[in-house]
């Protein structure tokens, strides 16, 4: 689907506000609510749009501690990447994992109460993972910026 600059703009208050109503969008973007409807219907259906989730305080959750995982597999057979996917996808605790270049195959954010919890979840899930050959945690100290999509790249999506 070719995103054009109306498309781009009802993204933006999207990632403003993903609960807005047409109508709402219609007084910031120069399109009827009918017609706001249609393009956030076509953009659902062809994937640009892939869902809607509210964002939760982890803090407010005791999860008060971002741990990212890099790991290394024993190879790079396609049956292993395949089992480790969907074993990572499983894992409770792990909120993102990336397939990666250079000396590490994979990198995992994982969320945990606290050092405790950690190494709860290192044991229980992450050493338990198939093919892993060697972790490498790294804490973070703090979270500088979270957005879900800087509204900025849609200047730079290709029309």
């Amino acid at each position: 689907m070719a995103v054009d600059s109306l498309d781009k703009a009802i993204l933006a208050a999207l990632v403003d506000d993903g609960r807005q109503s047409q109508v709402n969008l219609a007084e910031r973007i120069p399109l009827s609510p009918t017609a706001i409807a249609r393009r956030i219907k076509a953009m659902e259906e062809s994937g640009v749009i892939e869902g809607y989730q509210a964002k939760i305080s982890r803090k407010e959750l005791g999860l008060h501690m971002t741990v990212f995982v890099q790991i290394a597999l024993k190879s790079q057979n396609e049956d292993l990447l395949v089992q480790f996917e969907k074993a990572a996808a499983a894992a409770a605790s792990v909120v993102s994992c990336h397939l990666m270049s250079g000396e590490d195959d994979y990198l995992l954010t994982v969320l945990a109460r606290d050092l405790a919890d950690f190494e709860r979840i290192h044991k229980e899930q992450l050493s338990r993972l198939p093919g892993v050959t060697r972790l490498k945690s790294s804490f973070a100290l703090r979270e500088v910026v979270s957005r879900p999509l800087p509204t900025a790249i849609l200047d730079r999506a290709p029309r």
